[in-house]
């Protein structure tokens, strides 16, 4: 779902999230709260709409942690 997101311009409605998915619209707005709960998807509303948008920041801390598996461990 991040993926999809991201690559939609960082930002899709639950309609649009879900129309890309095969799941049941339950466990479409299940993992959609995962995120949110996470950080990861920020969701505020639009009309009758509810819009979700990829929280750069949080991943940013993301990627820069997983960084530290590039690095070479040290042997001590």
């Amino acid at each position: 779902m991040l993926l999809t997101v991201h690559f939609r311009g960082g930002s899709m409605t639950a309609g649009e999230i879900a129309g890309r998915f095969k799941h049941a619209w339950p466990t479409t707005t299940r993992h959609l709260q995962v995120l949110v709960d996470a950080g990861l998807l920020q969701a505020h509303r639009e009309g009758r709409q509810r819009v979700y948008q990829l929280n750069r920041d949080k991943l940013e801390v993301i990627l820069d942690w997983i960084g530290w598996f590039k690095k070479p461990a040290v042997s001590r």
